[in-house]
This record gives structure tokens, C-alpha cells and sequence, in this order.
């Protein structure tokens, strides 16, 4: 292809689409970001174009809206935040960081970086902002023409839009000024012109546009005079409304309130629910685009099959009159949904259920079920056995009545050993005696020196374990290689021949296991929860 074909307008296309905006007829408004993040937030509100804010990427790093970050570093948040997002940016770019060579090589640099746009001010460096003092020193006008003019004869394609920022209303200079500064930078060039003020009204705004008559597109910053209605503006030829700051200070006003009431409860309770989730990060920032991307990339691999056991209907008076307690509604969802979503954030695909008492009403899409239709007089290794020509190589067994965080399956998915159990170290001292079934004795107790550790392994699993000797609770999560997969299923078939198999638990499988092999103890200090009583059926409402 001739690379000399290819017109300025094709190499930055989001240029055009700003420009268009711009000079259209129809009202712009363009929302402030300072990060890849708010970005594509902004994004999905369904604005058509971004403000890149001086002043709100300056506090995002901490920093004073003075040019203490240099224009470098402002380019490297603006790199990512035109990576995040289709939109046209137009940057706020201060007063351009210089003199004319600074703008030159600031305009050049962001067209190689895919923005559409610059906004320049007609004031000295370093800048002070707008909103600090009175009459601030303006920029002499053939001076800043000069800027301007360097900047359009520097920009990447001819869709490139240059705005010029008047600052005479804000520094106090009067209308004249304001009018015969914009005329002027109309004339060097500037695509659009920025008329800002400080007033609580926008008198002296409207009085500007019109004088102005629409010479060149007008753009404002209404953010000292928000009470003035946005059809008032655009009646009068304000077509280009930014929002100039108004992310950085919502985000600021959630993040000092989730701080508080974090340091004052000195838990999450209060909080999740209140945010927004880690799933929802993920979908921001693109992680399923990833996903398709590794598969069409790497080499192909085995990933891990799960069997959920969820046979048995438990106890819990009408919410399982006519169901199996894994499908006990938890926040609109049931019980056996938040679990499967779990495992599938794991990258876990192939999952499948064994069901017994209440079969019917298990209407699952996407999960795959066995049956155990013996459930009322057989235990767990018998149900387990039902589903273990599902699984082959990885896989994952869990109890269908249990909710855990997300990286407690992280964790047990990364864990070295061909057996690997999750056990909270504490959950035998949060629970009433006589309550659980699934007591560990583990060769190394948990010490939480997590560098220091040496793995620890099952030695027992019961109900009736010595105090003394208790290591934790399994919390009904297991993870077995494709060897320990093979383990399970030699230990299944010799349960069976011994006639134990209709009986068995998971605790004596699992110390069966324990016993001829090294069963990994994963130690986890709570987050997780089973769901045995109506009371347990709150708490599980409140950890969604």
C-alpha cells in the first residue's frame, strides 16, 4: 500500500470526530477524566468526547494545579487514557508549557498519541489556577498568537483542533479585553475559543457571546455559574459545554466515606454493597477481551472441571419445603448461582452438579447435572462418585451450600501439592461446639510467618478431634491434580469394593487420601461461610 495515499484526516480519526463536534450545530458536551479508568467510564455514560483536566489529573497525582507535573507526565496519563477509550480528547493543556517551541513539541506529541485536541490559555508559565487570586498576569496577545500559530502549523493532521482559552473575564480585565484577545486568536488560527469566568451567574458570558456572534465556536466551563440553565446557554451560542472537574470530586466525596467508615468499623461489612464490585473493574478495564486473547494466542491447555455436591435438601424450615437449600434465594440470586459464578471467575468452564432431593427445580443455564437419586440414604463419596467420570485431569470438588471470596479459590488454585484443601485456621473457634463435622489435624498449624511456613499436610479429618489438636475447619473446597484426580478415583473404587462407599463422607475420604498420600493443607483466615441455618441465610445476604 502507498503509505503517501493515506490523507492526514484517516491517520487520526478521532481528531475529525472532535472537530465535527465542535462546528456542529448540535450541543458538544464534553466530560471531564484524569485516567484510563474514568475514561471508559465516561465512555459508557455515552458522552461523545472527553476534557482531559489539568487540574484534575494534577490532584490524581497528588500535585497543585501549577504545572507541578510536568507536561511529560501529563502525557503518559493521557496515553492511557486514549488507549481506554474511542472518544476525542481534547486536553486541557495549561498555557501550552512554555513559548511557541514548548507548544510546537506539546501538539506533535500529542498527535502521536491519538488526541484530537488541545486547549491553551493566554497566561504566563507556570500557571496559576483560574479559581486562585485576582488579575493574574495575562500573556501578551502577539505573544500568544504566536503560540497558537506555532501550534496549528505543528499539528499531526488538519482535523487537529486548537482552542484558545480567554482569560481576561476571569482576571479581571474587563469585556473589551476579552473580545479583542478572541478576535485575535481567532485570527492566528484557534479553531474554537474558551471564554471563561469566575461569577456565580453567567451575565458576563452571555454578554460575550453576544458580542461575539458566533464568529468561531464558542466553548465554557461553567462551573462557578452551574445554577444557569444548559438551554439558556445554548440559546445564547454556547454550544460546547465542558464538565470541567466533576468525576475527581465525586470520587473524592465516596472514597474520604468508605475510608471513614472502614477505619471506624474496622470491617467491609458496611461497605460491600456499596461499591462497585471487583467484577466490575474487571469488565472496565477489559479482562474478557484478555480472555479471548489468550485463547487465540497461547497454546492451548487443560483447565480444571468442577463437581458442586448439592444432593442432600437440608434443613431450613419453608425455604426448603420444595427445594434443595443450594437453591435458596440469596440477594435475587440462589444460593448455587453465586457459587457457580465463583468458579466460573476462575476461568473454571465445565461444572457440574450432583442433585438429588428437589431435582426438579435446579434450573441452572450453563451447569451440567448427575443425579443421586439414593440421596436420602447415601453420603458424599457416594455422590461424588456419581459425578467422577466428569472430571479428568484438574478439578475442582465443593459443597453446594458454601460462599467463599474470590481469592480463597485463587489461592487454592495456585497451591503446590496434588491434593489441596482450604482450611480456616480460625473456624473452629468461631462456631458453637458439636457444630462441625469436618475438623482437621494438619501436621504444621497455621502461624501466619507466610514466607517461613513449611506446607502442612492432613493427618485427620472428624468431628471429633481433641481440642488441643485441631488445626482448623475445612470449609468444603478441594482442589486435585491430575494425579490426585487419579488418587480420588482409585480411593472411590476401593470404598466401593469395602462396602464403605454408600456411608462415606468427605472426611473419611479425604483422610483415606491423607493417610497414602500428601494432602496440602491451604490455610485462610475467614471469608467464607456455609449456609446450615436460617441465621447463616442472613449472613450469607449480607457477604453478597
Amino acid at each position: 500500500m502507498d503509505t503517501a495515499s493515506i490523507t492526514p484526516r484517516k491517520l487520526n480519526s478521532r481528531s475529525a470526530d472532535l472537530r465535527e463536534n465542535i462546528c456542529s450545530d448540535r450541543p458538544l458536551f464534553l466530560m471531564e477524566a484524569h485516567n484510563g479508568l474514568s475514561a471508559k467510564i465516561v465512555e459508557e455514560a455515552g458522552f461523545r468526547g472527553l476534557w482531559a483536566s489539568g487540574l484534575t489529573i494534577s490532584a490524581s497525582l497528588g500535585l497543585r494545579d501549577s504545572n507541578e507535573a510536568s507536561w511529560t507526565q501529563v502525557l503518559d496519563v493521557l496515553e492511557f487514557m486514549a488507549d481506554s477509550t474511542r472518544l476525542p480528547i481534547l486536553v486541557d493543556g495549561d498555557t501550552g508549557y512554555g513559548n511557541f517551541n514548548n507548544v510546537r513539541r506539546l501538539v506533535k506529541k500529542l498527535g502521536q498519541r491519538g488526541i484530537a485536541g488541545v486547549c491553551i490559555e493566554d497566561k504566563l508559565f507556570p500557571k496559576t489556577n483560574s479559581f486562585i487570586g485576582e488579575r493574574q498576569p495575562l500573556a501578551d496577545v502577539d505573544e500568544f498568537c504566536g503560540r497558537i500559530k506555532a501550534g496549528k502549523d505543528s499539528q499531526p493532521d488538519d482535523d487537529f483542533v486548537l482552542v484558545a482559552r480567554v482569560e481576561a473575564l476571569i482576571s479581571g480585565h474587563g469585556m473589551d479585553e476579552a473580545l479583542h484577545r478572541a478576535e485575535a486568536y481567532r485570527a492566528a488560527g484557534a479553531d474554537a475559543i474558551l471564554i471563561h469566568s469566575k461569577l456565580s451567574s453567567a451575565s458576563e458570558i452571555l454578554t460575550f457571546a453576544k458580542h461575539w456572534e458566533r464568529r468561531c465556536p464558542l466553548v465554557i466551563v461553567p462551573t462557578m455559574y452551574y445554577g444557569t440553565p444548559t438551554e439558556v446557554l445554548l440559546e445564547a451560542g454556547l454550544s460546547n459545554i465542558i464538565w470541567a472537574n466533576h468525576n475527581l470530586r465525586a470520587s473524592i466525596t465516596a472514597m474520604r466515606e468508605t475510608s471513614r467508615r472502614i477505619f471506624e468499623t474496622q470491617s467491609l461489612t458496611d461497605i460491600e454493597g456499596r461499591v462497585a464490585s471487583v467484577k466490575d473493574i474487571f469488565r472496565l478495564v477489559g479482562n474478557a477481551e484478555l480472555e479471548a486473547a489468550e485463547k487465540r494466542y497461547l497454546p492451548a491447555r487443560a483447565t480444571a472441571k468442577a463437581v458442586i455436591l448439592a444432593a442432600t435438601g437440608g434443613d431450613l424450615g419453608e425455604l426448603t419445603g420444595q427445594r434443595p437449600k443450594c437453591m435458596v434465594d440469596i440477594r435475587g440470586q440462589p444460593l448455587l448461582r453465586h457459587l457457580t459464578d465463583t468458579l466460573s471467575n476462575a476461568g473454571i468452564r465445565e461444572i457440574s452438579v450432583v442433585l438429588g432431593y428437589g431435582k426438579e427445580t435446579v434450573q441452572l443455564p450453563g451447569v451440567q447435572t448427575v443425579d443421586n437419586d439414593r440421596y436420602a440414604e447415601t453420603g458424599e463419596a457416594y455422590s461424588l462418585s456419581r459425578a467422577i467420570d466428569r472430571i479428568d485431569g484438574e478439578a475442582i470438588v465443593v459443597y453446594g451450600d458454601i460462599l467463599f471470596r474470590d481469592y480463597i479459590l485463587d489461592g487454592v488454585m495456585a497451591a503446590q501439592g496434588d491434593i489441596v484443601l482450604a482450611v480456616d485456621a480460625l473456624g473452629a473457634k468461631m462456631k458453637p461446639p458439636g457444630r462441625i463435622r469436618d475438623l482437621v489435624r494438619a501436621d504444621l498449624r497455621f502461624s501466619g510467618r507466610y514466607l517461613d511456613d513449611e506446607p502442612a499436610h492432613l493427618i485427620e479429618m472428624s468431628s471429633d478431634i481433641a481440642p488441643e489438636d485441631i488445626a482448623g475447619e475445612w470449609i468444603g473446597l478441594a482442589r486435585f491434580s491430575q494425579q490426585g484426580t487419579a488418587w480420588l478415583r482409585e480411593e472411590i473404587a476401593l470404598l466401593e469394593k469395602e462396602g464403605l462407599l454408600d456411608d462415606a463422607d468427605m472426611p473419611l475420604l479425604l483422610s483415606r487420601l491423607g493417610a497414602k498420600h500428601h494432602v496440602v493443607i491451604h490455610y485462610i483466615l475467614a471469608h467464607w461461610l456455609d449456609v446450615d441455618t436460617l441465621s447463616d441465610v442472613g449472613d450469607a445476604m449480607n457477604f453478597i
